[in-house]
């Protein structure tokens, strides 16, 4: 919902500005979306009048005006069609700025000098297409207006505040509604428009008959006599079109107003279209037949509710008004409605005809009955004030069942505990005054009188809730939760081990995205996932949105992969990405119970600088934070893979992960003429293996040993086979090991390689001699012989 700042200042004194009153009502419960400001960038546009229009000697399309801009009289060269001698019209001066910065200077055109520029609407900022027709595509014609005057007071170019309001707040569907919010925000009084009826004494001569009244609690009626129909006053237009309502006669724009101000919908009939001017709320007949306002014929059913007159519908309750009965220039007799309606029956109406209003978006939701009275009346106070008509002696007021005043006792130390506050039940009483609730401290209870428009209040609960937000919840100090059966809320170890896992890929410069849950088969088909993997065993959804989503999925690659090629496709020459999420396997198919969900991980890179080493080492950093010790690293024969440039890594035999370079076949069903590396996480088994213990090795007291080794073996031998060896044999006295040569090539027989390693002796208990350091490094050689057939070099 839209409301200007300047209308909303018109029913509490508010000092703040928009910015402040926004953050503050955000504050106490009234969400604001957005602050759009008209003016704010507008300087030196004033009010100016046309007084001369000749043609430009040079330029048939273009005119030369002088325009009396109160202290002096300019010449403005324009292409506009739309203007005559007489209007008043927006004038940029020199040196003035429009909405974007832009600026306006005197120059010429065609030879003519031009002193400023008249303005559109557009130009000002405004939506052209809520406006009048002639007041489109051209000039912004105005009505008489002081001139000179600065066109952001004129026109009210102030900030314009967007409210969420939600479903179980109806009463701050409304300007007044939001004045009420925030005088109590404040601790301000706040105004209601002041409403006089003078009455002709002369009887109202329509009737009022309601037969539904099931669906219609409340009907209220007033007549206007001798209306004379024409544009609203520009000070409602600029009010309406801020609030996104189209202006389009002093009449209904007045029902428009209202409704915006007090939050009550009205309606404007044609009086002397109502047959007999006789008024009945009725059901609507199967397959009855209305042309509404929109220009659109409606067949009806018996479960909609319509206003009705002798002889056929002339309006659809609630939801917008017949063609029949439409206010047009001719109309002079006018009835004004203003009804409750139930919100469940117009709600129903609006779906099933798929017509949505502003007046079927506030009865649905609920609104007071209460109010309808003083919306007719304000309703009838301006269409007089605005039309020159006579308001006729008499309201129609058809009211079968009044609502009971709603009183509730709650108790206020209760309110101060579900709070954690420690108020006072005068305080509240107080509190709760701000907000038109009646209330009085009896004893322990608060005896609260609940106002008409607040028929989301129920109980206690609401009571406090309602105190709470407006003493301010940052208001309130933090505490525990209180009680026996209550535990502070922490994370478990797995959610822990996870936000670790995200620390390391994040610190390793990946970005997380964020896939679907869903796939086809043929995402399986582009990883060459082969016909009889237990991940084609897939759980196949009821309700699918196609073919390519008819599945949970079983592993997060295709995913991932799709995420790499929208990057590539689009020119960016680096990615680093990672995804954590969960993948479900049934536990027999068809299914006949949930399926396991496995939570996994999924990194993803490529780039100039991205090699195997690269994936390779943010997996080795995950390993080293979680503490994860005797892992193996064995060639991956995954068919997504490279299969000389992947591998599984191996912990206690169970395959924690794979990772390497993507195969060329995979990467081309992507389209991706890159490199890519990948590595697949199963985090379930991951945690399972990672050490939370911490353990404080202290720096050695005694100096290491370096030995050198370098051995000729097969040319298939893996170095990690070779390396565990080494510490096997080695034991406790081997403090590392690094590699640091494998050479093939001259010197070297066909079918081996050499490969190179520095190995550091330590004890922690005392300085190692050459003789123990050379025992066991003669040992680690024999063994390499005899295990791997290693010879030494």
């Amino acid at each position: 919902m839209l409301i200007s700042y300047s209308w909303l200042k018109d029913y509490v004194d508010l000092s703040v500005d928009a910015k402040k009153l926004a953050d503050d009502l955000t504050m106490s419960g009234s969400k604001v979306e957005t602050i759009k400001s008209y003016g704010e960038e507008i300087k030196n546009v004033v009010i100016g009048k046309i007084v001369s229009l000749e043609k430009h000697p040079d330029a048939n399309k273009l005119q030369i005006g002088i325009v009396d801009v109160g202290e002096e009289k300019l010449q403005i060269v324009t292409g506009a069609q739309n203007i005559k001698v007489g209007d008043y019209i927006p004038v940029a001066l020199h040196g003035s700025t429009l909405p974007g910065g832009v600026k306006i200077k005197k120059g010429k055109l065609r030879g003519v000098e031009s002193n400023g520029m008249m303005c559109s609407a557009k130009e000002l900022g405004l939506d052209e297409s809520l406006l009048p027709e002639y007041q489109r595509n051209g000039i912004f014609i105005l009505p008489e207006l002081p001139l000179g005057e600065d066109v952001r007071k004129v026109l009210e170019l102030d900030d314009v505040i967007e409210f969420e309001i939600t479903p179980n707040r109806p009463d701050c569907l409304s300007v007044v509604g939001i004045a009420r919010e925030a005088a109590a925000t404040y601790r301000k009084s706040y105004s209601m428009p002041e409403v006089k009826i003078n009455e002709v004494d002369d009887k109202n001569p329509a009737t009022v008959t309601v037969e539904a009244d099931d669906l219609c609690f409340r009907y209220v009626a007033r007549v206007i006599r001798n209306a004379k129909i024409g544009p609203s006053p520009m000070w409602m237009q600029m009010r309406l079109l801020k609030a996104g309502i189209r202006p389009i006669n002093n009449i209904v724009d007045v029902t428009n107003y209202v409704m915006m101000e007090l939050g009550q919908p009205l309606h404007a009939f044609d009086l002397d279209k109502v047959k007999n001017r006789h008024i009945i709320v009725r059901r609507a007949k199967e397959g009855e037949k209305l042309t509404t306002l929109d220009d659109k014929e409606r067949i009806l059913d018996r479960d909609m509710l319509v206003i009705a007159d002798e002889e056929r519908a002339i309006g659809l309750a609630g939801v917008m008004g017949g063609q029949n009965t439409e206010i047009t220039d001719d109309t002079i007799n006018i009835l004004i409605e203003s009804a409750n309606f139930k919100g469940s029956n117009i709600r129903y109406t609006s779906r099933k005809l798929g017509l949505r209003s502003e007046a079927s978006s506030r009865f649905e939701k609920g609104l007071d009955p209460e109010i309808t009275v003083l919306a007719c009346n304000r309703a009838a106070q301006l269409m007089a004030e605005l039309s020159g008509g006579e308001i006729l002696e008499g309201l129609l007021d058809v009211y079968p069942k009044p609502v009971t005043e709603k009183v509730l006792s709650v108790r206020y130390e209760r309110i101060n505990k579900l709070l954690g506050t420690n108020l006072s039940c005068q305080e509240m009483k107080e509190i709760l005054s701000f907000l038109d609730f009646g209330a009085i401290c009896d004893g322990e209870n608060l005896i609260v009188k609940v106002p008409a428009f607040r028929s989301d209040i129920d109980g206690e609960a609401d009571i406090a809730e309602e105190i709470g937000r407006m003493y301010g919840y940052n208001n309130i100090e933090d505490t525990l939760l209180k009680g026996t059966q209550i535990t502070a809320g922490v994370k478990t170890r797995e959610q822990k081990l996870e936000d670790t896992v995200k620390d390391v890929f994040l610190s390793c410069g990946l970005n997380e995205v964020i896939t679907t849950s869903f796939m086809g088969m043929k995402d399986l088909d582009r990883i060459n996932l082969p016909d009889d993997s237990y991940l084609r065993n897939a759980v196949k959804i009821m309700n699918p949105l196609g073919e390519d989503q008819a599945y949970m999925r079983t592993t997060l690659l295709p995913f991932m992969l799709n995420v790499a090629y929208t990057n590539y496709s689009r020119k960016v020459p680096e990615f680093k990405a990672f995804e954590i999420s969960r993948v479900f396997i049934p536990k027999s198919l068809p299914v006949e119970e949930l399926p396991t969900e496995i939570k996994s991980g999924i990194i993803a890179m490529y780039g100039q600088d991205v090699d195997f080493l690269t994936i390779k080492g943010v997996v080795e950093e995950l390993l080293d934070v979680l503490n994860i010790k005797n892992v193996k690293y064995v060639r991956s024969q995954n068919p997504a893979y490279h299969p000389g440039r992947s591998a599984d890594v191996i912990v206690e035999d169970e395959k924690i992960c794979v990772f390497g370079e993507l195969s060329p076949d995979v990467a081309e069903n992507y389209d991706i003429n890159k490199r890519v590396y990948v590595a697949e996480v199963n985090l379930e088994l991951l945690f399972k293996h990672a050490n939370d213990e911490k353990v404080y090795k202290p720096l050695p007291k005694y100096p290491a040993v370096e030995r050198d080794i370098a051995v000729l073996v097969d040319k298939n031998t893996f170095v990690a086979d070779i390396e565990s060896v080494i510490r096997k044999v080695g034991g406790k006295l081997v403090d590392d090991v690094k590699l640091f040569d494998v050479y093939e090539g001259e010197n070297i027989p066909d079918g081996k390689k050499s490969v190179a390693f520095s190995i550091w002796y330590r004890s922690y208990d005392k300085t190692l001699t050459d003789e123990e350091v050379s025992k066991v490094h003669d040992k680690i050689v024999m063994s390499l012989n005899e295990e791997l057939g290693a010879q030494l070099r």
